[in-house]
């Protein structure tokens, strides 16, 4: 009879795992994630001149971009601040915590399991015991109990909640690692675009040498003509002050050019100052290439980290309503004992201490007062949110892009326009000069050219630098850069 007994509840407990079991994989509620659509244009609006193309075969170039200005010294740096940024760092931090995250939340997919053992000891008073005292051996003054057990507990995910909330956390993974790749897009083009200001303040300060160098041979010429008596004093004191005018500007430049050095070394994970040594030699500002591809406006959003990233939190906050749904469903949680229970140590292991135990609870919300229902509004409300953030990021992408294609394009006419300025501001010094040595001109008309040589070589240098630094946030308004991490990055 009590093998048929056992039988019996071995069918019946079999057959609710198996029915729940079943039930476990039937539904997941909530919405399934849809990538929004984007209607953008085929071509960008701004024209492409200046060495700008749609080339799709040479946008592979965005992968290391840097590269393209052939220069060893920044590729130097930027390979160098992808290993030691501090920024850069956290990021893979993040993403880190985003895996750990998602293993938590996976964990609860899984069954429960915990061992445990006792052993108790108890004397009781010889007053207390009654002569029908059940359970007590010799006088009945000494009890001792063993027992050790497994003990199982699982709550099934029926209606999918837990799966929902695994989801949300594989999307937060990838929104972390498109955070990384992004710090990376922003961090290349920092390190480049400082390299830039560096070379172009050495530009600048090399312009205000040699042009304090000219001006103090003719503040020497007009002294001499003074002495001479062929010029007066003014043009002794219009010279020395242009002199010292052009001798102001060098501290600001050095000043900026230390300020600059030091954000590179800051960028690197260096100390202030460790970079200087390798940077203090004059070199000119990186050349820009022939060509740029900047491919087509869905290219951008397939390469953005900012707009991949959008797109990921929006599919994360939509599997999170699916674990608010969940909550309006009833949970099924099955748990279990087995293990061995006896009042002696040597009565433990034998067949007849055996114990067993075994619950299935169901629990459904009945009524919380549309508590369950307003979370689930809630987040109905975020996801909305995060969709209008994903448009949001996709139009401000598309914005950079075209400022930096027209600033890119419009700079170089400047620089030509400004080189051929330049050239007729040196010539007009020369003139001016040869004049006023001879005695066919005041010094004020030389004086006027050589604060306008002045003035035009400044910018052009200013535009040089200028031209490069547009290109560099180009490339970053492209997205160009994150592709050189590793996959698993």
């Amino acid at each position: 009879m009590n093998m048929d007994l056992a039988i019996n509840r071995s069918k019946l407990w079999f057959s609710l795992w198996l029915t729940v079991l079943i039930l476990s994989g039937c539904a997941t509620v909530g919405p399934d994630y849809v990538p929004p659509a984007t209607d953008l244009s085929a071509t960008w609006h701004t024209e492409l001149k200046g060495g700008l193309n749609i080339d799709q075969k040479a946008l592979q170039d965005l992968a290391a971009w840097w590269t393209l200005f052939n220069d060893p010294e920044l590729s130097s740096l930027v390979n160098r601040a992808i290993a030691g940024n501090l920024d850069l760092k956290k990021a893979r931090a993040k993403v880190r915590e985003a895996r750990a995250k998602r293993s938590v939340a996976r964990a609860d997919l899984f069954p429960t399991l915990n061992a445990s053992g006792s052993a108790t000891w108890s004397r009781s008073s010889g007053n207390s015991q009654s002569g029908n005292t059940v359970g007590i051996t010799g006088d009945g003054n000494d009890t001792e109990l063993y027992n050790t057990s497994f003990d199982a507990a699982w709550e099934l995910d029926v209606f999918g909640g837990v799966r929902r909330s695994v989801e949300a956390a594989q999307g937060d993974i990838q929104a972390r690692q498109e955070d990384l790749r992004d710090v990376l897009v922003s961090l290349a083009a920092e390190v480049a675009t400082n390299y830039v200001e560096v070379r172009s303040y050495q530009t600048h300060i090399a312009v205000a040498e040699t042009n304090l160098e000219t001006q103090r041979e003719t503040c020497q010429l007009t002294q001499w003509r003074y002495e001479a008596g062929l010029s007066d004093e003014l043009a002794v004191q219009q010279a020395r002050y242009s002199l010292e005018s052009t001798r102001s500007q060098i501290p600001t430049l050095r000043t900026g050019l230390e300020e600059a050095m030091n954000r590179m070394a800051v960028l690197l994970g260096e100390q202030p100052g460790k970079v200087h040594a390798e940077l203090e030699k004059r070199e000119p500002v990186p050349v820009t290439p022939l060509k740029v591809a900047v491919g087509v406006p869905a290219e951008v959003l397939r390469r953005r980290p900012d707009i991949r990233r959008a797109e990921r939190q929006l599919a994360a906050q939509t599997a999170r309503i699916g674990v608010a749904t969940a909550d309006l469903y009833p949970k099924f949680a099955l748990s279990g004992s087995i293990g061995l229970e006896a009042l002696t140590l040597s009565k433990l292991i034998s067949f007849d201490s055996r114990t067993f135990s075994g619950v299935l609870q169901i629990t459904w919300p009945i009524f919380k007062a549309g508590a369950i229902r307003q979370k689930i509004e809630v987040q109905s409300a975020l996801q909305e949110q995060y969709l209008i953030a994903y448009e949001a990021a996709v139009l401000s992408a598309l914005e950079e892009v075209e400022n930096a294609l027209v600033a890119y394009a419009e700079e170089q006419q400047r620089r030509q326009s400004l080189t051929k300025a330049t050239q007729a501001a040196q010539k007009a010094v020369d003139l001016a000069q040869y004049k006023y040595q001879t005695g066919l001109t005041d010094f004020s008309q030389l004086l006027d050219a050589q604060r306008s040589l002045l003035n035009f070589q400044d910018q052009l240098a200013q535009s040089e630098g200028a031209v490069s630094s547009n290109l560099v946030r180009l490339y970053k308004a492209l997205g160009g850069g994150w592709t050189s991490l590793a996959p698993n990055e």
